[in-house]
């Protein structure tokens, strides 16, 4: 765009001013493309424009400012506002500036940013907000912001980063997260930068418990390049204070097993109803892991986390939708019992297994089907989806579950008297009428 000196001379050779008279709607045409050609630079900026490589660059740094300046050039590519005594970010602190692609704000005083600060920054290609105070850092604001390649966020306050954080940063090169707070980062939180060739994570508190694993495996594997993997040490637990995250680092963990079983009764548990399927889950692992049933049927979705029935046949409030109750009964022993078992309840059945290395799950497709009294030895009470670990996960190998058939019974139990006046629950031992199932175990 001309300067204003050019098109003042424009005017002045075009005939339109003679005489200083106002000379209609072509001067106040060219008076407003006068005024739209000239971009503000604040007095304690110094803003120079580099038209060969397209480029507007706003310098304010060293100028003890202790706030953003008003008055920005809307056509700065490059903002600098580093080493000044900046204390927070507001929502429109660069609501005029969508053409900036570099945003430097380090060795500030920033403790708070607002949401929504760069979200429509959308051009960005490098922020820098290194050594200061920030101790929640607007992520959300990183999902329009597709083509940055550099982010520098160390030497803060940051004490978590959400998982998806970095979902969208196809495009980022560089990550620096070093000389903060953060004693867990969780797993898959680097898998979507594809294009990610240097990260910085030294100097942070990290807790070396088994959150940390998959982050010792992947320092292990990864191409990326980590300076400093000597700083990355465990702050916790004390055993390991001070121990360097890294190969030599021996972590007591293990992934869950599953075993997934048959039982013909659930042992002191309480049932109300006159006909049962009884499934087992057994889970090992280190740290012990939590159960979790899923239940995917024609009708219905149900996904049960932990025990929704106690001692005596309580219900458990805690973690558990209504939809589950009367129907799926979990107990805290890993059991399982359908109540009523019909054709609708016919369908995939997975017991999950998860700790903090990771999870493993086994299936079993539940279906009815006829059969009369089949060979009582058929029955072993092993259906299995894993074999069981003994190694430590950081040397973990990868097994295929067994893939079989087994049959199980659908017991039908009737009430009997006790000698007390109560009732106990148990098998129709005489009848010996078994309603089938069929169970296709998947991995």
């Amino acid at each position: 765009m001309a300067s204003a000196r050019e098109l003042h001379g424009k005017i002045r050779r075009s005939g339109f001013a003679k005489g200083g008279e106002a000379m209609g709607p072509w001067f106040c045409l060219l008076a407003a493309l006068l005024f739209m050609g000239t971009q503000s630079c604040p007095e304690v900026c110094n803003c120079v424009a580099k038209k060969k490589y397209g480029r507007h660059i706003a310098d304010c740094s060293y100028r003890e400012l202790q706030a953003v300046p008003l008055g920005l050039p809307s056509n700065a590519t490059t903002l600098t506002l580093s080493v000044n005594h900046i204390t927070s970010l507001q929502a429109d602190s660069f609501v005029d500036l969508t053409d900036l692609q570099a945003l430097w704000l380090s060795y500030n005083e920033i403790g708070a940013i607002a949401d929504g600060t760069f979200a429509f920054l959308v051009q960005l290609r490098a922020i820098d907000v290194s050594y200061n105070q920030i101790v929640d850092f607007p992520w959300g604001d990183l999902s329009n912001l597709t083509t940055l390649q550099l982010l520098k966020l160390s030497s803060n306050r940051l004490e978590k980063v959400p998982p998806e954080a970095f979902r969208t940063l196809k495009d980022l090169r560089s990550l620096w997260l070093s000389g903060n707070k953060l004693a867990v980062l969780s797993e898959g939180t680097f898998d979507s930068m594809l294009l990610l060739s240097q990260l910085q994570i030294n100097h942070n508190p990290f807790n070396c418990s088994c959150k940390a694993w998959w982050l010792k495996r992947w320092l292990e594997d990864t191409s990326v390049s980590v300076p400093e993997k000597e700083s990355i040490t465990c702050a916790a637990p004390d055993k390991l204070k001070g121990l360097i995250l890294g190969r030599s680092l021996k972590l007591d963990c293990m992934i869950p097993s599953v075993q997934l079983a048959y039982h013909s009764s659930l042992g002191n548990s309480v049932l109300h109803d006159r006909l049962i399927l009884r499934l087992h889950c057994s889970a090992v692992g280190k740290p012990p892991p939590e159960i979790r049933w899923k239940i995917q049927t024609s009708t219905q979705n149900v996904v049960i986390n932990g025990p929704n029935v106690g001692e005596g046949g309580n219900w458990l409030s805690e973690g558990n939708s209504e939809q589950s109750k009367g129907r799926f009964l979990v107990f805290k022993n890993g059991s399982m019992a359908i109540s009523e078992f019909s054709k609708e309840d016919e369908g995939i059945y997975t017991c999950q297994a998860l700790n903090d290395v990771g999870s493993r799950e086994a299936s079993v497709n539940v279906a009815l089907a006829g059969s009369e009294n089949p060979a009582e030895g058929f029955l072993q009470n092993n259906i299995q989806a894993s074999k069981p670990r003994t190694k430590a996960c950081d040397k973990e190998e990868l097994l295929k579950p067994d893939e079989k058939v087994v049959l199980i019974y659908l017991t039908p139990i009737a009430p009997k008297a006790s000698s007390n006046g109560g009732t106990l629950w148990e098998s129709w031992a005489w009848a010996r009428l078994f309603l089938v199932l069929l169970l296709a175990l998947y991995s």
